[in-house]
């Protein structure tokens, strides 16, 4: 592996770190980058989760810290996500590029809807529906969204603001942070089934984690700091990017084969 490659690594893990915390989608930044550098797409897939695992540490114990967390709601709907992803990690040993962008362009779709369609309610706590003990249907929708963060991860963080907004009550900064619980939970164990499958690369992993790290704590701190309204933002700055790449409008690919 050459400085460059190095270097390109870290950038790339600070912004996927930043992204991912904030919103969602970043992941599409790190698993293009292992595949220009080589890696078949099922090892990139397994090599990305080393560095979800350790953006999500990162930003839920940052989370901890400024007291985001003030009950075990968001535990128990964790439960239902891991056991999903776990089934997804399992089930995306054959995943290839194509299923990555497909999955990907319908995520962005979907999110833009919601982002548009009465963008206020993204901005204030439903405490009617937050008193409530939680239903079978969300166990269910927090099952499904796991599983497609055990399979894929790219773009999860989209579904699961909307689950959490929508479906449970937050507000946006306060699912912000629930969200990055709930991966950081089931990110263990779908690297666990990624590790044991041998679709990881720890050295590519790792190397990526070191940004990924940064860019987790700078989000986390200014996801409180900033609110609803910045969080938002970002949202839709990290969507309109992924759809100039997903659409050829602007080819980060291109420009990443150029760098190194």
């Amino acid at each position: 592996m050459s400085l460059t490659e190095i270097i390109v690594l870290i950038v790339a893990g600070i912004f996927v770190g930043f992204i991912n915390t904030l919103s969602g989608g970043g992941s599409i930044i790190s698993l293009t980058l292992l595949l220009i550098l080589g890696l078949p797409a099922n090892i990139a897939n397994g090599t990305n989760r080393i560095s979800i695992f350790f953006q999500t540490f990162t930003s839920v114990g940052s989370f901890t810290r400024q007291k985001m967390f003030d009950n075990l709601r968001p535990v128990w709907l964790s439960v239902p996500a891991t056991i999903g992803a776990v089934l997804g990690a399992y089930l995306a040993g054959d995943v290839n590029t194509r299923v990555i962008e497909i999955a990907m362009a319908a995520s962005m779709v979907i999110m833009l809807f919601f982002l548009f369609y009465k963008p206020g309610q993204w901005m204030k706590e439903k405490p009617a529906m937050l008193s409530k003990p939680l239903k079978w249907w969300q166990y269910v929708i927090f099952f499904m969204v796991g599983f497609y963060g055990g399979f894929i991860q790219v773009g999860v963080g989209y579904f699961l603001l909307m689950a959490l907004v929508l479906g449970v009550g937050y507000d946006l900064v306060k699912a912000n942070a629930v969200k990055n619980l709930i991966v950081f939970f089931y990110a263990i164990f779908a690297l666990l089934v990624f590790m044991i499958d041998g679709t990881v690369d720890y050295m590519y992993g790792l190397i990526l984690s070191g940004g990924s790290i940064i860019g987790a704590l700078i989000a986390s701190y200014l996801a409180v700091k900033k609110g609803s309204v910045f969080i938002r933002a970002i949202i839709l700055i990290s969507v309109a990017l992924t759809i100039l790449q997903i659409t050829g409008i602007i080819n980060f690919t291109a420009l990443l084969k150029q760098i190194l």
